[in-house]
């Protein structure tokens, strides 16, 4: 039951703040400068939360392990702007041979 209080509560969270901006806003538009900061607002999110995902264990410390090199893997491969099923190989690829290496 715990759980589907918080999604509701997280749900309700995130309607409240996307209707702050039309109120905030109206018919208004942002400036250049605002705009060019919204549109790296969720890559950067995501890409924060991939990291600590990937160097996390919970109990205060880092690791690295197979996880960082599959990371790295598809960071590389999407700074050469391969496919995403190409990404999704070569970082599952790299992972593995990481896992079996170690």
């Amino acid at each position: 039951m715990t759980a589907w209080l918080t999604t509701a509560a997280l749900s309700l969270g995130t309607i409240a703040i996307k209707a702050t901006g039309p109120l905030a806003f109206g018919r208004r538009q942002p400036s250049a400068a605002l705009s060019s900061v919204i549109v790296l607002i969720a890559p950067s999110l995501l890409a924060a939360l991939v990291v600590y995902e990937t160097v996390h264990t919970g109990a205060h410390a880092l690791v690295f392990d197979a996880r960082l090199a599959g990371v790295a893997a598809a960071a590389v491969a999407l700074a050469l702007r391969l496919p995403l099923a190409v990404v999704i190989a070569l970082a599952a690829a790299a992972a593995a041979t990481a896992r079996a290496l170690t």
